[in-house]
């Protein structure tokens, strides 16, 4: 292996490390709510199948230390998350995580162990991994088009981190041109893809990024004069009150017209006749 391509190698697991640690706020939310909300498992428990994935990859291929040195990391990572998120999520959510990780990771894995070992050989295994992993990989780097979906019917950056973007793009760019300098094309391949999806959610959060700081200018005006209400509402009231206490001294001097012994008020409504003079 070269030099060159050990360097990006090695800037391919700081970078990845970071991208590993970026749900450490997620599950500190979840700590001190002591529940996990709305929170998916999936993301965890397909991150761990992916990093199985490449460590089973690695060894069956030569000089490839970095790239198990990584994975290894990364699923002591995601199954501490996925260990927290158990603890905290509800029965159905943990049931449903525990369904999961035996289908995906348990029988999902196993299948693919048990059948590359016994029906290929050699050079022909690695190939037939490493094309697994290759549109597995895929797969992962197509899942962003859901957020990318979201942002741009919603104009807001909110469930698109402007850093996570960056770090998965910057991790893209390590690892393809550490699978190109190795002539490794299972690994260089998925992260073309997985850059020019870093990119397009880059600019998007350019594009959107004071969309939603527009949205939370106004809001505070709107429920200032919401609270305002109140008072104004107070303040019609004591208006009424008042207009009545006064009203009620000015009514007896309104003037009254007479028609045919009976007296009419402003509005010609009839009120009490009026009593005859004494002679």
């Amino acid at each position: 292996m070269s030099y060159l391509a050990f360097a990006f190698g090695l800037l391919g697991n700081i970078v990845s490390f970071m991208v590993f640690l970026a749900p450490v706020p997620t599950f500190r939310q979840i700590y001190k709510k002591k529940s996990t909300e709305g929170f998916q498992s999936v993301p965890y428990v397909v991150g761990l199948f992916s990093a199985m994935l490449w460590i089973y990859y690695a060894f069956l291929k030569p000089d490839t230390t970095l790239l198990i040195t990584i994975n290894s990391v990364g699923c002591v990572i995601q199954t501490v998350y996925i260990c927290f998120f158990l603890y905290y999520a509800p029965k159905p959510a943990r049931l449903q995580t525990v369904m999961l990780i035996l289908l995906l990771n348990v029988v999902g894995m196993g299948l693919i162990i048990v059948l590359t070992y016994f029906l290929a050989q050699g050079s022909t295994r690695a190939d037939i991994v490493g094309w697994i992993c290759l549109v597995f990989s895929l797969c992962v780097f197509v899942a962003p088009l859901c957020v990318v979906r979201q942002v741009i019917r919603t104009k807001s950056v909110e469930y698109m981190p402007f850093l996570l973007s960056y770090f998965l793009t910057l991790s893209a760019v390590m690892w393809f041109f550490y699978g190109l300098l190795r002539k490794d094309y299972n690994i260089a391949i998925p992260n073309v893809l997985g850059f020019s999806f870093g990119v397009l959610q880059m600019v998007l959060y350019v594009i959107y990024k004071n969309a939603k700081k527009v949205v939370e200018e106004k809001l505070p005006e709107i429920q200032m004069e919401d609270h305002k209400l109140p008072e104004l509402k107070d303040q019609i009231i004591d208006v009424v009150k008042l207009s009545a206490i006064v009203c009620s001294e000015i009514i007896p001097v309104v003037p009254r017209l007479v028609v045919e012994d009976h007296a009419l008020n402003l509005d010609g409504e009839k009120l009490k006749p009026i009593p005859e003079k004494e002679t």
